[in-house]
């Protein structure tokens, strides 16, 4: 069966045949070397930005854990553990970026060392950009939202605006966040309705589990009570609740009574206030309501007289 004459793009079999070590060195020294550097540099690099993102993450964890090991006051400790900073979220979050981050380094790299040994290759790229370019281009009209979704959804996790288990409120529904992803937020609204929402639609948030709540406790007493008498009850009343075990992990510090709110229709509201933790200010409310009542009735501090049924409130 013949051979054909000439094979292996363009060199004859006789060349081929004639090939010598130092020949086969200095075609090696040419564009396979090229390629080689230029494999080794791209891994060399991916190396060494995959560790510098893993030190970055590892001293980030490290810094949270020494701040949240730091913290001395009781607001502190308490705000630590409502915010998520002393969460498995902020580490969950810290994790996640960090995964990002190495992902967008490996395209990046992979691709600039794809392009570098084609031009090395002598292929010419010039037309293999231009039609990447118009690809990309109507890619980017027809998957606009996604990629807004995307990029909205990688800010929300950088800037930890909420996660997993905060109350929030993104305008078209108030509920607890159930799942988070780079495209759509997942909450349950009061009623138990699961709302998906795309990152990139959503305006604003309001966060109601970040920071603390306050808690405000108006309570009327009647016109000719003893107010000095009652706001010295208050002020026991809150010291006491905020002495209680079970409710120092909620109060963030002791509850105040600023003194009168308003008098009206023979009243006198005197109002408390209290800083606690995120989304405690309810329950709160609710205990201040039972014992100011249950001081005031022991005291004997009458609250305002109802008016009779078609008729008008005494006057004091």
């Amino acid at each position: 069966m013949p051979m054909p004459e000439r094979f292996l793009d363009g060199f004859s079999l006789h060349a081929l045949l004639e090939v010598t070590p130092h020949s086969a060195w200095d075609w090696f020294t040419g564009k396979p070397l090229d390629i080689v550097i230029t494999v080794v540099a791209a891994v060399i690099l991916r190396w060494l930005a995959l560790r510098s993102i893993g030190r970055v993450v590892a001293t980030t964890l490290a810094r949270s854990d020494a701040r949240r090991a730091g913290e001395s006051s009781r607001a502190g400790r308490v705000l630590a553990q409502a915010t998520g900073s002393a969460h498995e979220r902020h580490r969950q979050r810290t994790l996640t970026m960090g995964s990002l981050l190495r992902s967008m380094v490996t395209f990046v790299v992979v691709m600039v060392t794809v392009l570098t040994i084609l031009t090395t290759v002598g292929i010419n790229l010039g037309p293999v950009l231009a039609t990447a370019g118009v690809g990309g281009v109507a890619l980017g009209f027809g998957a606009q939202s996604l990629v807004k979704d995307f990029l909205s959804g990688i800010f929300m996790i950088l800037e930890d605006q909420y996660g997993v288990g905060d109350v929030v409120d993104t305008g078209e529904a108030i509920g607890t966040v159930e799942d988070v992803t780079l495209r759509v937020t997942r909450l349950r609204d009061g009623n138990g309705v699961v709302w998906y929402i795309r990152n990139g639609e959503i305006v604003r948030i309001g966060n109601r589990s970040q920071g603390w709540s306050t808690a405000i406790v108006d309570t009327a007493v009647a016109y000719d009570e003893d107010i000095d008498r009652a706001i010295t009850v208050m002020r026991d009343v809150v010291h006491q609740m905020d002495q209680d075990p079970a409710w120092q992990g909620r109060l963030l510090e002791e509850p105040t009574v600023v003194g009168v709110e308003s008098i009206a229709a023979g009243a006198v509201t005197v109002r408390i206030i209290a800083k606690c933790a995120p989304n405690e200010n309810f329950p709160v409310q609710r205990e201040i309501r039972e014992r100011v009542k249950v001081a005031l009735d022991r005291a004997g501090i009458r609250g305002p007289q109802l008016a009779p049924y078609g008729g008008s409130a005494p006057r004091a």
